[in-house]
């Protein structure tokens, strides 16, 4: 499906969802979707060259602007304009040589994104990876084999000069001496004591006092060179002893009282990798991946106390603050993100448990680092196991794993920064271009982004705010231009520098509103308003996101919609915003919102995704699509909607994190009495399969790799296609139903009635 759909990020890897901008901060604020940018900051392309030489940048101080397509170039005086400060620079001795026919790379029209090679102090060797693994042994014997198993395959598939280090932890936290390969030497630090990391360094060796610290960026000093030695080593140097280290784990011994839960410090054992790796390794890019299966109950960190009696935080207990231990393990995880965001590191979570293990008060960890997140049912069920491997494997399904970026933005003067929704970390860097007004991680002009990949997506929220200058004068510049500075270490290790450079048009909204309405994007605009609904349902108390949403949307039509007053019938929607109801309709009645059915674990999961993939991908976590196999036909889209399901017909359901073969009625009598296996029924046996070949194209190129539920109409695990379609044939209009066709048992109303509902309040005076 992916092939069907344009490539609507083009090579900036840029969504917007106002592509034309009001002039004035009134105007926008009547624009009622919020101004943004949806940024891929490292996304592949063919076309973006490398360029092996440093970037100009404009000698404003409180300007980052780097020579782009947009400048203006006097080839005589050998000066460039800065689009955005308008500063007049000289081109540098180096650059004597261009002319009108003959300029460098970045300044050809259609280079807006370029990536500068490692140059000048920063160059260096290429820096290897490094992966500290943190695994829970509080497991079943079964669990443990599974996860021992999906470690060894990783241990074959990373790059030989990648740096590996291995904790495990259970009542008590193991840090594994690699570096002594003749005898098993193991660290052993109490789970239920909150220790700091002079004491971890002391206890490890690691600590000379009045050394710690001293030493220069990238230079090792001889505690580095130490800890290098002894705890994280090249996966060449060490694959023997760790592949020997896992034969002889075993899960914890420490015997668990009945009607007890396992004693689990995973807090502890995640503070002391986060200590390790900033000695070592301070500053440099480096992943903790944690393997956990099951809840924290000792130590800081605790999600649950250890008597089961007491049962793991619901939705109900966060809303009226009866989760005894749910701030206190937050701010733990807070402060170490600051630690771990301060060093450069990432912190990667995969929870593989029937229970919650506690993913709602990590996610301020992960999040802010950039870390990737999976949760599963067991370590043997493929969602952990095929994402597990896909981390470390090469090839054009590599997810481009870089550590230790920054992101700088730089805008037009009229133009405010917000704050951003995504994996990043503000670095609190004020300037010209901070707004007053903040959103998710604000009151910068710099993020922190300790882990990136190919398909993560930064939402960025921007503001109006003319100078007094430029109004009084009348005369503004008919464009604006936003520039986005990427500095990160690639996989490979080195350092690169990504710069672009997009411009958009300021229009007179109050005088011609159609050139607004034409630079709409309704699929930006539904990710963007799934974001910001998913934000303030996390910070706002008491905030009622359907009747926010719901406000919004009639704000939205009544303003840009095409109606008599006070007449319903005669309602209509520019193209531009015609589907964006139904982005809106499904987004009320998703994951994202109704936490109804989710533990606070799925639903802060969820909403980690929905903030760090791509707009294709969380479209379809907003919207699933539907796929249409029958006889007569070939595979096709289908309405989601319930009328869709037919006795004859098999659907294929992708709604992001699952993935839904759902075969009507006589397609299942058919493939139960063996049809397809008979030589006459070579189409049936053709038609059975098409599905599950489209499902395995999507799995392939999915992650986290999503759950493949196959069912049938009537059968218990047809709730997964149900409770996504439009509940346009319900219990109460049963007599509607076509043959064959389906019913859903639901009050919800249908996207029928919400649309008529729509277009009565839009049109009210």
């Amino acid at each position: 499906m992916a092939e069907m759909v344009p490539d609507a990020e083009g090579i900036d890897g840029v969504r917007m969802t106002w592509n034309n901008w009001p002039k004035s901060k009134v105007e926008a604020s009547k624009c009622v979707i919020p101004i943004t940018a949806s940024i891929s900051p490292i996304r592949s392309h063919p076309e973006i060259p490398v360029l092996n030489y440093a970037p100009l940048r404009c000698k404003t101080q409180s300007c980052v602007c780097i020579l782009n397509p947009y400048c203006r170039v006097d080839f005589a005086a050998k000066i460039w304009i800065c689009p955005f400060c308008f500063q007049r620079n000289h081109f540098p001795h180096h650059y004597s040589t261009i002319s009108e026919t003959q300029f460098p790379a970045e300044l050809f029209p259609q280079y807006t994104t370029v990536e500068y090679a490692a140059f000048g102090p920063e160059s260096g060797p290429a820096l290897p990876p490094v992966f500290l693994f943190v695994l829970d042994t509080c497991v079943i014997e079964e669990e443990l084999g599974f996860v021992k198993s999906a470690l060894q395959q990783a241990i074959v598939l990373l790059p030989e000069k990648a740096l590996v280090g291995f904790i495990s932890f259970g009542t008590q936290v193991q840090v594994h001496e690699l570096g002594f390969a003749d005898l098993s030497k193991v660290y052993i630090f109490r789970g239920n004591k909150d220790i700091n990391k002079d004491q971890v360094l002391d206890q490890l060796g690691l600590s000379v006092s009045g050394q710690r610290g001293t030493y220069p960026k990238g230079v090792p000093n001889n505690l580095v060179a130490a800890g290098l030695s002894r705890f994280l080593l090249p996966a060449s140097d060490c694959e023997y002893t760790l592949n020997l280290l896992l034969d002889e784990i075993q899960n914890d011994q420490w015997p668990v009282q009945t009607g007890n839960r396992a004693l689990r410090c995973t807090g502890v054992a995640l503070n002391i990798a986060a200590c390790l790796l900033g000695a070592c390794l301070p500053g440099t890019g480096a992943r903790i991946i944690a393997l956990v299966g099951g809840p924290c109950t000792e130590g800081p960190g605790t999600i649950v106390s250890k008597d089961q009696s007491e049962p793991v935080r619901s939705h109900k207990d966060l809303d009226k603050d009866a989760a005894t231990h749910f701030h206190k393990a937050v701010k733990f995880y807070d402060n170490l993100a600051k630690q771990l965001v301060s060093q450069g590191h990432v912190l990667d979570l995969f929870a593989s448990a029937l229970d919650q293990v506690g993913v709602a008060e990590m996610k301020v960890a992960v999040e802010r680092t950039g870390g990737l997140v999976v949760l599963a049912e067991s370590f043997g069920h493929s969602v952990f196991k095929d994402t597990f491997r896909r981390i470390f494997e090469d090839g054009e399904h590599s997810l481009g794993l870089s550590f230790n970026g920054t992101l700088e933005i730089n805008c037009s003067k009229d133009i405010k920064v917000q704050g951003i929704i995504g994996p990043c970390t503000s670095l609190e860097k004020k300037g010209p271009c901070c707004a007053d007004t903040v959103v998710g991680q604000g009151n910068t002009t710099a993020w922190k982004l300790c882990g990136l990949d190919k398909s993560i997506c930064l939402t960025v929220f921007f503001d109006i705010s003319p100078s007094e200058r430029s109004n009084s004068t009348g005369v503004a510049n008919p464009q604006l231009y936003l520039q986005f500075v990427t500095n990160y270490q690639n996989p490979e290790g080195q350092m690169r520098f990504r710069v672009t450079t997009i411009m958009r048009r300021w229009v007179d909204s109050a005088a011609n509103a159609e050139e607004l309405v034409e630079g709409f994007d309704q699929e930006t605009a539904a990710v963007v308003m799934a974001r910001l609904t998913s934000l303030k349902m996390e910070n706002e108390e008491e905030f009622d996101a359907t009747r926010w949403i719901d406000r919004t949307l009639i704000r939205l039509c009544s303003r840009f919609g095409d109606y008599r007053k006070d007449d319903p019938s005669s309602f209509t929607l520019n193209p531009s915003f015609s589907i964006f109801p139904q982005f809106m309709f499904n987004l009320r009645r998703s994951q994202f919102v109704q936490v109804f059915n989710n533990s606070p674990d799925e639903t802060a999961y969820f909403r980690m995704l929905l903030n760090r993939e791509n707009i294709t991908n969380s479209v379809v976590m907003i919207q699933p699509s539907l796929l249409s196999y029958s006889f007569n036909l070939p595979p096709s889209p289908a309405l989601l909607d319930v009328a869709s399901i037919s006795a004859d017909r098999i659907l294929l359901l992708d709604s992001y994190f699952s993935v839904v073969i759902f075969h009507g009625m006589t397609i299942a009598q058919w493939r139960n009495m063996g049809y397809h296996k008979q030589p006459e029924h070579q189409a049936f046996a053709q038609l059975l399969q098409a599905p599950h070949d489209d499902a395995e194209m999507i799995i392939r190129d999915r992650f986290p790799v999503p759950r493949l539920v196959v069912c049938d109409q009537h059968g218990s695990q047809a709730r997964f296609l149900l409770a996504k379609l439009n509940p346009s044939s319900t219990y109460n209009s049963a007599h509607d139903v076509a043959a064959g066709s389906d019913v859903i048992f639901t009050d919800d109303v249908s996207l029928q009635v919400f649309f008529e509902h729509l277009q009565r309040l839009a049109v009210q005076s």
